[in-house]
This record gives C-alpha cells, structure tokens and sequence, in this order.
C-alpha cells in the first residue's frame, strides 16, 4: 500500500469510527424537541417586544412541560435527579405563567417569567449529558 493510499485509507477509518460514535450517543427525546419548538417560537419574538404568541400559545407550554415532565428519562443521561427537580420546576413555572396570563398581567411580568423559564430550559439541557461525556 502506498503512503498517500494508507493516509485516504486512515482517514476513512477514524471519519466512519467519528459518524458511528456519534450515531450513539446522540439520543432524541421527543419530548424535549416538542417543548423547545413552543419555547422557542414564543421567547424569540418576545426579545423582539411580540408579547402575543406567549398569550397565545401559554397553555400548550404548560402541556409540553407536563407531557416532558412525565416522559421517561433517557437512561444513559447522568444527572437524572437534576432534570427531574428542573422539569418539576418547569412545569411549576409555565403553570404560573398561565396564571398571570390569563389574570391580564403586564409584559414585564410576562417578560421576566419567560425568561426565568427559557433559563431553566437551559439548565435541563445542560444536564443532559451522556454517560460517555
């Protein structure tokens, strides 16, 4: 085998060993990406001061957490009592915020609840690692 062959053939060695590596700890938890999709489409046009998809679609965050909640934890994540207590949290918090939203408070209270519930979103896929990380 030449030196340049042996070089294509060690690339594509360590390329396939990087795809297959990656191909297993890349987990999907369903509902996680459904709750990111509601949160991500309500905190991205409050930034920009549009207050109503949060007034509009805060029931079906309260769900997303709950359903999230109660979904079973991926096994191979290491800090499952960290994402329990967060989703416990979540939940706790998108219910409140359905509170205040349907009692008509002000976009600044809006505004800061939202935000304290993107950052325990955060928290909750921080805490999502694998047991190979």
């Amino acid at each position: 085998m030449t030196k340049s062959l042996k070089s294509v053939f060690i690339a594509a060695v360590l390329l396939i060993a990087m795809n297959i590596a990656s191909a297993q700890t890349k987990i999907e938890w369903k509902e996680m990406v459904d709750f990111h999709k509601v949160m991500s489409q309500t905190f991205h046009p409050l930034e920009e001061g549009n207050y109503q998809p949060i007034r509009d679609r805060i029931g079906e965050m309260v769900e997303k957490a709950t359903l999230w909640q109660n979904s079973p934890i991926p096994e191979d994540y290491t800090s499952v009592k960290g994402i329990k207590k967060n989703l416990k949290l979540l939940v706790k918090n998108s219910s409140a915020l359905e509170k205040k939203i349907k009692s008509g408070c002000s976009d600044e209270v809006i505004a800061k609840d939202l935000t304290k519930l993107h950052d325990v979103f955060h928290n909750i896929i921080g805490l999502c690692t694998h047991d190979d990380h």
